[in-house]
């Protein structure tokens, strides 16, 4: 059972979900949005008359149509059983002020005949030998649990009609459940409702809640708590949350995007604002770290999975937010995050849980360290908040302290350091992309002294602390005229007159923009670079004008990326290439998904998103295509 496509996702600061593009709840993640994620199965279907179960997210005479309530994370979607011309509003969301996910499901019957309906739940919860999931019936619905977490689904208003605590995967199928016991070892259960008689043009409604505990409540408190739920006002709890993200997108238009005039801006549009909103579904609001992305694949049958925060990713996501008047996360993920994060010698590794603590690597990659002391200059270039600078002064200078070390390293050919991973992850070497990053930090240390002036006198003996900041901007002023040496000597295939991604392998690769935009180690202009792009263009552009990560790409059978097209139309852009910069971005805005989320990659052959949508860096390198755009 493969979960690949996560086409929808709502959530408010503590839960996200996702869903598929018929409805069905894939992941359902509390209290972070990388840890924990619950479901292994989450299925609702109906009973209709005297029929089998009739699953709403698959049954062959079902029909789907999908979409969000305007500007906002409330999920509908519309299900019409043809065989008994029954459609099923199915409208998910969760509330903001509570940790609730709600479930409203209305039942119409378009037919010519009276339809008896039950509704049912069928969930399976992730279980382990240390956290084995138990269920127990309550009187309006379930509660799955473990040692460490209760998670209680229930109805608002509905009495229970059956349950079945163990053996529903022998009797989910007819739809008639029953069990005599009301607790049980069973990490699967099912639960039903009777919705009664719905004649002809008559509607009926349920509303389910789905409450998850973490703070091991007794079972007694859980259900205390179930029963407060119960007397909210959901309809009311509905309004608010359509409020709040519509005053949500509208406070954070910060390009002041006007209301769309033709059909192609309209898609421009759509996109915009479901960045705008995708991006607080991607971060921890108490931390201030960003996942890459919902988590796609769970048991590592693709990839090493993504709902992790790689400083990278965020770097580039963060200058998305301060684009979009998010400012304050962005100060959270480098005054927060990235401080607590930061290893002794001064280096960041791969990547972290949201939480702070470090996620399973595979190895370094140094421009994770270097992009955030670029990032946390571009940063200060919105705000001018010194503040800001001087709170982080100390975690630079730690981080630029390694990278010294690490660029000598590679320009003396010591090999004192362990190589580094390319940006891929894929290869190790020394790559073009990451030197550019560390030659990006050191300028970056450079203005933040130049931006602090005298102010950083506060932090030492003035004297003293004048002469360490002299000699630190000497040393890495050097050394940036060093690394630039080191790539045209190293870096640059007078064969292939190109640019090359690593000193070993010489292939083409689309990072090799990275030394143009957003590094700045050469100009657009200049001719080895247009030879590069020329190179990219004959190597590694599609059929289709989507572009691969590099020559011989087979990840995913080497499918174009939406990050490779938005970094030729940046570069374009900066060139003043303004008809190719078109031509590199319609192919973005032409292969969204149908909620306007990016993916990671485009199949060339549908020109559909074939994995991973709700990339948070795609939707950040759309937001600075756009910001570039505008001027």
């Amino acid at each position: 059972m493969e979960k690949y496509l996560n086409e929808a996702i709502i959530g408010n600061k503590n839960i996200l979900a996702t869903f598929s593009g018929k409805g069905e709840m894939l992941r359902l993640s509390y209290p972070n949005r990388d840890n924990r994620q619950y479901l292994k199965f989450f299925y609702t279907g109906v009973k209709i008359n005297d029929s089998n179960l009739i699953y709403l997210h698959d049954d062959v005479n079902n029909t789907y149509l999908q979409y969000y309530d305007t500007d906002t994370n409330i999920l509908n979607t519309e299900i019409t059983n043809t065989y008994f011309n029954l459609k099923i509003l199915q409208t998910d969301f969760a509330i903001i002020k509570e940790d609730v996910l709600v479930k409203k499901y209305t039942f119409i019957n378009d037919g010519n005949i009276e339809l008896n309906v039950n509704f049912l739940i069928y969930s399976e919860l992730l279980s382990d030998q240390n956290n084995f999931v138990s269920g127990m019936k309550t009187d309006t619905g379930m509660i799955q649990y473990a040692h460490e977490f209760s998670v209680a689904t229930f109805a608002k208003s509905n009495k229970l009609l059956s349950h079945q605590i163990n053996g529903s995967q022998n009797t989910i199928h007819s739809a008639i459940i029953y069990d005599k016991d009301y607790i049980g070892m069973s990490k699967d259960s099912s639960i039903s409702y009777d919705i009664g008689k719905i004649n002809p043009g008559e509607k009926k409604e349920i509303e389910i809640c789905i409450y998850i505990d973490e703070e091991k409540k007794t079972m007694q408190a859980v259900e205390d708590q179930v029963e407060r739920i119960r007397k909210i006002d959901l309809e009311k709890e509905y309004t608010k949350t359509k409020s709040y993200w519509r005053k949500y997108v509208r406070e954070h238009n910060g390009l002041e995007i006007k209301e769309p005039k033709n059909s192609y801006e309209e898609k421009i549009y759509d996109i915009y604002k479901r960045s705008i909103l995708l991006f607080p579904l991607l971060t921890n609001q108490s931390t201030g770290g960003i996942i890459a992305a919902p988590e796609v694949d769970e048991d590592l049958t693709q990839c090493g999975r993504y709902a992790y925060c790689w400083p990278r990713d965020a770097v580039f996501i963060t200058r998305a937010l301060d684009i979009l008047n998010m400012t304050k996360e962005t100060e959270k993920f480098y005054s927060n995050f990235c401080r607590m994060t930061q290893s002794k010698n001064g280096m960041w590794e791969q990547r972290f849980y949201t939480d702070g603590r470090l996620a399973p690597c595979w190895g370094y990659q140094v421009d994770e360290t270097a992009s955030v002391v670029y990032g946390v200059y571009s940063h200060y270039e919105y705000t001018k908040n010194e503040k800001f600078l001087k709170v982080n002064l100390h975690m630079c200078e730690k981080a630029i302290e390694f990278l010294k070390k690490y660029a000598r390293d590679i320009i003396d050919g010591t090999q004192k350091f362990h190589v580094s991973y390319d940006l891929w992850e894929m290869y190790e070497g020394t790559h073009l992309y990451s030197l550019a990053s560390i030659f990006a930090a050191f300028g970056a240390m450079i203005k933040i002294y130049n931006a602090l002036g005298d102010d950083v006198s506060e932090f030492e003996n003035n004297r003293l602390k004048e002469e360490k900041i002299s000699k630190n901007i000497d040393a890495i002023s050097k050394l940036q005229v060093e690394i630039k040496k080191y790539i045209e000597e190293n870096l640059y295939d007078e064969n292939r007159k190109s640019y090359v991604r690593n000193t070993d392998d010489k292939r083409i690769d689309i990072s090799l923009l990275g030394a143009v935009i957003p590094f700045n180690v050469f100009s657009p202009k200049e001719r080895r670079i247009q030879n590069t792009i020329e190179n990219i263009n004959l190597t590694i552009r599609t059929y289709t004008g989507g572009y691969q990560r590099f020559e011989n790409d087979h990840y995913r059978n080497g499918a174009p990326w939406p990050i490779a097209n938005l970094w030729m139309t940046l570069y374009y852009l900066e060139n003043g290439e303004k008809k190719k910069a078109k031509e590199t971005f319609d192919f973005v805005i032409k292969t969204a998904g149908k909620h306007s989320f990016l993916g990671e990659q485009i199949d060339n052959s549908t020109l559909k998103p074939n994995w991973v949508l709700g990339l948070g860096w795609s939707h950040a390198m759309f937001i600075i295509v756009l910001e570039k755009l505008n001027k």
